[in-house]
């Protein structure tokens, strides 16, 4: 590279869409992996219209939408009764509401179109097992500290790795992960091996008492995807390990039996308890940034945790595009992200405990609620989440 490149720490999601945004405006960037292979970890993804349009802004629309499933409806079912809810359809009406559809896709197929985006480019170097460490800054460059490894000197480092961020933990010197006490575990089954009658072409959340379940369609309706998670209280965190499936069942003994199926047919549980952490209002230190889970990681319950990456590298990299001074950009790129990435953050946390895990008159209460809301309502209540993934001018 002629000139300092972009260094980008971590070549997940987030690093990567960032790595190809900044291609877009034809800036150079240098991705640094610190696995011996480029890859997601994982499942199932929810995507939301400001995810698409993000995707649309990257050029790699067309490439998810033909992997992508395209369900009928958010589907909130009660987990004692076995009985609907409410649904949000996401038809033609959804659609023209907010310029794009609603679907889910494997975590591996948006990986590889973005890694292959990237690969095709021309302006953006791929590194596996280089693991970063640490900054430390000279005027208008960055020199980036790697693990038994010479330093590498970028124009801008992005730190885009991850809930243990080496690059945050020197930004802001934070303590580890909030332990939210919600242990979530995930599986995937092939189509044949769900229970016939909860096919069901959506997204479909069993809220209970201190529980809920999510499952719906992958891979071309070739696999469904197993979401449960329990609020068992747990204070260490976990992440990927192997569990049986009568570890899973102890945490969902006292829902309905419809949605108990779903655990029973479950195969190759695996666990990891939910970390977030509260938000800052500074992801910026000089020509340093922070992105995705490594800026404002989130519970899960907004299916938003991808969503916000992606958006966090449109603005980064319309920014970098846009303003002839770097430190103009990165202060305008913390701007567009900072309130609406935390407004998501709190609004996890709240969702979990108020809608997903209540019980009683709590959860009487919000079934009368949310069964009270029209189509209209609903889309209204959401335009502020899926309007967004457009860079701001």
């Amino acid at each position: 590279m002629k000139e300092r490149p972009f260094i980008i720490a971590g070549g997940g999601i987030g690093g990567l869409a960032t790595a190809l945004g900044l291609a877009r405006v034809r800036k150079h960037s240098l991705v640094l992996e610190q696995a011996d292979r480029f890859g997601e970890i994982g499942a199932g993804i929810q995507i939301g219209p400001n995810a698409f349009n993000c995707f649309d802004y990257l050029g790699i629309g067309e490439a998810l939408r033909n992997k992508a499933v395209y369900i009928d409806r958010l589907r909130l079912m009660d987990a004692l009764s076995g009985e609907e809810i409410c649904h949000i359809p996401l038809d033609v009406s959804f659609r023209n509401r907010f310029g794009n559809p609603y679907a889910v896709v494997h975590r591996a197929d948006l990986h590889g179109a973005l890694a292959e985006a990237c690969k095709s480019s021309g302006f953006v170097e791929m590194l596996t097992c280089h693991a970063v460490s640490g900054y430390h800054q000279q005027g208008e460059s960055v020199r980036v500290s790697i693990q038994n490894r010479e330093e590498l000197e970028g124009c801008v480092l992005i730190g885009a790795d991850g809930l243990h961020s080496a690059v945050r933990k020197q930004m802001h010197g934070d303590e580890p992960p909030r332990v939210s006490g919600h242990t979530t575990y995930r599986s995937v089954i092939p189509t044949e091996s769900m229970p016939e009658d909860l096919r069901w072409n959506a997204a479909t959340l069993w809220a209970g008492p201190k529980c809920h379940i999510v499952h719906y369609p992958l891979k071309g309706w070739k696999v469904f995807n197993l979401v449960v998670t329990f609020h068992n209280d747990v204070r260490e965190a976990v992440a990927g390990k192997p569990v049986s499936r009568e570890e899973v069942e102890r945490g969902f003994e006292h829902i309905h039996p419809r949605p108990k199926q779903v655990i029973e047919h479950g195969k190759d549980w695996k666990l990891w308890v939910l970390c977030d952490r509260d938000p800052v209002q500074h992801w910026v230190d000089g020509r340093v940034a922070l992105l995705g889970d490594a800026a404002h990681p989130m519970l899960q319950y907004f299916a938003q945790g991808a969503c916000m990456a992606l958006e966090d590298a449109v603005s980064f990299s319309h920014r970098c595009g846009t303003e002839g001074d770097l430190d103009k950009a990165l202060a305008l790129y913390l701007e567009d992200r900072m309130v609406r990435t935390s407004r998501v953050v709190i609004d996890s946390r709240l969702i979990g405990d108020h809608i997903y895990h209540p019980s009683g008159a709590a959860a009487a209460l919000r079934n009368s609620v949310m069964r009270s809301l029209s189509t209209e309502q609903w889309y209204e209540k959401l335009g502020w989440l899926y309007d967004g993934g457009r860079p701001k001018s």
